[in-house]
């Protein structure tokens, strides 16, 4: 599935959209260069799932956990970037349990996959006009069921 993210604001609403279908022990990895939108629509996952707390990147501390709101899903958010292996993603002293909480993973392409059986990845693109285009590769489980959920065909502006 092919999104086309014209704003910062529609990457906000699609992460406000995709939370819709994400429940506990969910994997979402996030991939593209930086000022992309890994964080932006972090943010909209955060505010869909109605966690505590402001997202913002979690670079300089690698992650962070946002205790759940009022639909009772935590999220664990995680910036790969500095990390080389999955041992240094395991040694993460994260307080909440990930197999409880939905967790999204920036730039964990090629080391985060590892963390559960079924993942959905996100690849977002930049383009010179500043557009987002955001594609959407679902791995194993029902991913590609709840995506189609979502109501947005191939090729869709959201």
């Amino acid at each position: 599935m092919r999104l086309t993210l014209q704003t910062a604001g529609d990457t906000h609403e699609f992460g406000l959209r995709l939370a819709a279908v994400l429940r506990p022990g969910d994997l979402v990895i996030l991939t593209g260069p930086l000022g992309a939108g890994k964080t932006a629509l972090t943010q909209g996952v955060g505010a869909g799932l109605g966690v505590e707390g402001r997202i913002t990147s979690p670079t300089f501390v690698i992650a962070r956990s946002h205790r759940a709101g009022a639909a009772g899903v935590p999220l664990v958010h995680v910036d790969a970037y500095r990390l080389e292996t999955l041992d240094e993603l395991d040694d993460l002293d994260l307080d909440t349990d990930v197999d409880a909480a939905v967790t999204v993973v920036e730039w964990g392409a090629g080391l985060a996959e590892r963390l559960a059986d079924s993942y959905l990845e996100v690849a977002i693109e930049r383009r010179a006009d500043e557009v987002r285009e955001a594609v959407l590769h679902a791995h194993g489980g029902d991913w590609a069921e709840r995506l189609a959920s979502l109501g947005l065909p191939v090729g869709a502006a959201a």
